[in-house]
């Protein structure tokens, strides 16, 4: 078959064992024909039979599970019989009680099952063999069905196409034809995790990996991306989207990073055996909480590379030298510490290394990796708090990992001359190998190690353009420092994979007082002008008027188990005399303003040897407040003391508490509980919070560090957050342009910035345009292929109003009136109501052709207050008479809101309740105050509840943003109740009266009857 010819790999980089294949080139003539869904389907499983599948026509769970015994038997050369079969399957396969979860934890961790013989004995079964993975069988079967009722499914299902491995199902694969939406087949798997991978014996929860294609664009992602994305759906009857829905899904791609997209080479490529064995036995991470990460290429790419490296290294015995190393080059947010820890966790397995060191710069930086090395295996790493810690460490020949601080190392080496470990085989890995790690302290770590591997992993790496001239020579640059590069993922990459987000920067003119840019004045003299008050009071007025906007506060998303408004943002400075400055403003500029209106702004600084480095790297600012002079501690007390009052804790400037001031401010950010935050090093280097959306800068910054600081605001969350937010007080275009061409290549100005607004918005009045043309508000939409039209033209309007609403030109030249877009967005919500398959099914199970943007419309949702302000119109207008329009547009705004049509026929009486005076607001929280005591005590009595526990239910649960369905909270609301009464015992009953709470709490939330109304 001349197609599935094997293309010739680089014999040193890449083996034929590679994951990855160094360089995929596809077939020069494409076919010129219509392609079915089945006929996709069967040149798939054509291509996967020439790679040693074997095709076998299963289509019950009696043949699987027959099938699954035969492929066990000859894995582990046994044979069962009949009673011992039943019992293993039983016990350790399909295991009653067992879940999604339960059955990853058993193919990651657990995949050695001890099978009882009859005779009494105790035997070894593999599910897959992990050591020799060609001994692993690959199958394929297609259209596997599921009728309704079978096992207790919820409805017929038939799956496309499943590989089994050893018979069990590991990866499923999902078809749609050419020109569907992928997403379509995303949202199938959604109905069938939900509906029927969980009948009769559970074996389709063994799915380790999912992949979706429609023949032209393929993705892959791994268990859990679904199993989050419908539990957090199924928590709460509000449309929300989780950080785990479709941003998660991952292309494949070549060791160049050129995405793998159509669907047959993805089948030579991805479904290779070696390539699919090694990514469910080796690139497969399961966390501490259970969540199940799967590699990206690039990922696994430089993994291996560093694991032959030292495999090479080894055998010609290079160790010790330059050439036993290298630097991996993967972009700021890319995952460089999963990379890392897989790459650390191989080589502490491999047979001929001691020890692994994972060498960090800087506390802060240790206390962030220990808690990521820790997220994904519990106490894999060691880290260490001291020198004698880390001493004792690397003595103890248990402790394989062993996370440390460059700092720490250096002193180990100072103190402890001659030591064994000197002579042990030792791979060292730095994180983030800037600058810091050239000086001395590298002389010193390459010196008394003898027989070492080292590499490094960076962002930035510094070349020769980015490179300083004071220090070393022979150690300006990464590559002279850790050895060759091994592998390249730019920020040109990761935008394009959308792996992390593209940043839209703004430049904001502030210098009103005399243009201080002037070559003749020196830089300090030029630094002074620049902190004029009259400046820093435009800036803090402009920081404080666009806040809201850059943050997107008008949005709501889930976070974890919370519902919050927007995102946060750092504040950049050149100094500490100008953070102080900037917290001053921003202190007396909230003065008076209402504790609920006020930004919590936070600010922290330590001393840094230099204000500016040379390189365009950001000062390493240590934990040394005792340096600082006393003017500048003192204030850093009274901004620690601020903190304090804010949140009830007691930190200072001494040496811990600062640190633990350090770590509870950094969670803070992550956990959306800060606005903002003054830096003027600190954070902006090594700090992750997805929540970060928006960096204001006044401060210079070039080359490396202007990349590391842009890159805190493009962690991927949601798809309400789109890209990262610079804006900038400083004219720093030349150098963002420098930059972005020097980390990525000289076309990737135009990926990694948005585009200007003018096309933005050309795109947007073409698609208004064409929506008031087609489709004129008050004519019916007729007809299902109108109506799937109506729903992707105005879903790509509201796309475009997202991005469109961040620029500043908007405002005001929105084509649609307030008044069209509601009229819009109730017949959006109509459609996406209509198109639902079942009622109480979750927010997105709708038609699999049909993806709706109700996220979008959410941001632009109608709250309670808007409404009241209606209802106040209503009631000043109305006079004696009825306003009948204004009641229409009160009606028509809840039509338009996704939270509040539920909550119509209480909006509608409130109105027709009013008095002729009194404050509306008050009406209002008794009105649903009455209301609501009144509907929960109907349910208290229809179902006998507990009066007060459900009281204390409902509270909490109006208190956290939603109900809770687990756990013991719901159980102490129900009435003691047999399990086997008439009313159909304790779980129907249990159900039921969570449907009923559910749709109680749905109602009235965001109708607070105690505080202000808010969404």
């Amino acid at each position: 078959m001349t197609d599935l010819t094997p293309r010739k790999y680089d014999p040193i980089a890449v083996s034929s064992e590679s994951t990855v294949v160094a360089e995929y080139i596809p077939d020069a003539v494409g076919a010129g024909s219509y392609q079915s869904e089945a006929e996709l389907e069967r040149e798939l499983i054509r291509l996967l039979e020439s790679q040693a599948y074997e095709y076998v026509p299963i289509t019950s769970e009696a043949q699987l599970v027959a099938n699954l015994r035969a492929q066990l038997e000859a894995l582990n050369s046994v044979t069962f019989s009949d009673a011992e079969w039943d019992q293993f399957f039983s016990e350790r396969i399909a295991g009653a009680n067992d879940g999604i979860v339960e059955k990853t934890v058993r193919m990651q961790e657990d995949h050695v099952q001890l099978l009882k013989r009859d005779d009494g004995s105790i035997k070894n079964i593999l599910l897959i063999d992990k050591q020799s993975i060609h001994n692993n069988r690959l199958q394929v079967i297609n259209q596997y069905e599921i009728g309704q009722g079978d096992g207790g499914a919820a409805r017929s299902n038939r799956y496309d196409v499943t590989v089994l491995v050893n018979g069990l199902p590991m990866v499923h694969i999902e078809l749609k034809r050419r020109g569907v939406d992928i997403r379509e087949a995303f949202n199938q798997i959604d109905r069938y995790q939900r509906d029927s991978f969980w009948a009769g014996s559970g074996l389709f929860e063994y799915v380790q990996l999912f992949v979706t294609s429609n023949g032209t664009l393929t993705k892959y992602y791994s268990n859990t991306t679904r199993r989050q994305h419908l539990s957090e759906a199924a928590g709460s009857k509000r449309v929300r989207k989780s950080s785990n829905s479709f941003e998660f899904t991952s292309w494949w791609a070549d060791a160049q990073n050129k995405p793998i997209q159509d669907l047959s080479a993805f089948a030579k490529t991805f479904f290779a055996k070696h390539a699919l064995l090694n990514i469910l036995t080796k690139y497969c991470v399961l966390t501490a909480d259970r969540m199940l990460l799967v590699m990206r290429p690039y990922q696994i790419v430089a993994t291996e590379r560093i694991l032959q490296k030292i495999d090479i290294s080894t055998n010609y015995k290079t160790l010790g030298t330059g050439a036993a190393g290298g630097y991996v080059w993967h972009t700021t947010g890319s995952g460089k510490t999963l990379t890392s820890f897989k790459a650390a966790q191989l080589a502490s397995k491999l047979p001929s290394v001691d020890k692994v060191l994972f060498v960090v710069d800087r506390k802060d930086l240790d206390y962030q990796t220990m808690r990521e090395y820790d997220r994904f295996e519990k106490g894999a790493a060691n880290s260490n708090t001291s020198t004698q810690v880390l001493k004792k460490q690397l003595e103890d020949p248990n402790a394989r990992i062993i996370i440390t601080t460059i700092q720490k190392l250096s002193t180990f080496i100072r103190a402890n001359k001659g030591h064994a470990i000197y002579d042990g085989h030792v791979v060292i890995i730095f994180d983030e190998c800037h600058r810091s790690q050239f000086g001395d302290m590298h002389t010193a770590i390459t010196k008394a190690f003898k027989r070492y591997n080292l590499f490094g992993f960076t962002g930035t790496p510094i070349f020769a353009a980015n490179s300083g001239s004071g220090g070393n020579p022979q150690l300006q640059t990464t590559e002279q420092a850790f050895g060759g590069k091994l592998h390249t993922y730019t920020i040109v990459d990761a935008i394009t994979d959308k792996n992390v987000l593209p940043f839209r920067i703004d430049y904001v003119n502030t210098v009103k007082v005399g243009n201080v840019v002037d070559k003749q004045v020196s830089a300090i003299d030029t630094e002074k002008a620049l902190l004029a008050p009259e400046r820093i009071s435009q800036i803090v007025k402009y920081a404080l008027e666009h806040f809201d906007q850059k943050t997107k506060r008008a949005e709501h998303y889930t976070l974890g188990e919370r519902r919050v408004r927007g995102f946060n943002a750092l504040f950049a400075t050149a100094s500490i005399e100008a953070a102080r400055a900037y917290y001053n403003h921003f202190q007396i500029q909230q003065e008076g303003l209402s504790s609920d209106r006020r930004l919590k702004v936070g600010l922290i600084y330590s001393y840094g040897a230099n204000d500016a480095v040379e390189d365009g790297g950001l000062d390493e600012e240590g934990f040394d407040t005792g340096a600082l002079n006393m003017d500048a501690r003192s204030f850093l007390e009274d901004a620690i003391q601020d903190y304090n009052d804010m949140f009830g804790t007691s930190f200072d400037t001494s040496a811990d508490r600062f640190q633990n001031y350090y770590k509870d401010l950094s969670l803070k950010l992550k956990q959306r509980e800060i606005d903002l935050v003054i830096v003027v090093n600190m954070f902006l280097t090594g700090f992750d919070a997805t929540t970060m959306n928006t960096l204001f800068v006044d401060k210079n910054l070039r080359a490396h560090g202007l990349i590391q600081a842009y890159s805190r605001t493009n962690r991927i969350l949601n798809s309400v957050k789109t890209y990262g937010n610079i804006v900038s007080f400083r004219d720093l275009e030349d150098e963002t342009n420098d930059a972005i061409a020097l980390f990525g290549n000289k076309d990737a100005r135009g990926v990694v910035l948005l585009k200007p607004y003018g096309e933005y918005y050309d795109d947007y009045a073409e698609k208004v345009t064409e929506l008031l043309s087609a489709f004129p508000l008050g004519q019916p939409i007729i007809g299902e292929a109108a109506q799937k039209e109506f729903i992707q033209l105005f879903g790509a309007i509201l796309r475009l109003q997202n991005i469109l609403a961040s620029f500043d030109e908007f405002t005001g030249n929105a084509i649609l009136t307030d008044r069209q877009g509601q009229d819009y967005r109730s017949v959006y919500l109509d459609l996406y109501a209509e198109f639902r398959k079942d009622k109480d099914a979750d927010k997105e199970q709708i038609n699999d052709d049909v993806v709706f943007e109700i996220e979008l419309i959410k941001q632009v949702e109608i709250n309670v207050d808007y409404i009241l302000m209606l209802v106040q119109k209503y009631r000043d207008e109305r006079g004696d008479g009825d306003d009948k329009e204004i009641r229409a547009e009160i009606s028509r705004a809840v039509d338009a809101s996704p939270t509040l049509r539920n909550k119509r026929d209480l909006i509608e009486d409130f109105v027709d309740s009013l008095s002729v005076d009194g404050e509306i607001d008050q009406e209002w929280r008794a009105y649903i105050a009455a209301k609501r005591e009144a509907e929960l005590e109907t349910i208290i009595t229809d179902e006998k509840l507990r009066p007060d526990e459900t009281r204390v239910f409902i509270e909490t649960a109006f208190r956290d943003g939603q109900i809770r369905t687990s756990g013991t909270a719901i159980t102490k609301v129900l009435p003691p109740v047999s399990r086997f009464s008439a009313d159909g015992g304790h779980g129907e009953k249990k159900q039921r009266v969570i449907q009923k709470l559910g749709a109680f709490f749905e109602r009235f939330f965001g109708l607070s009857a105690g505080n202000s109304p808010t969404t």
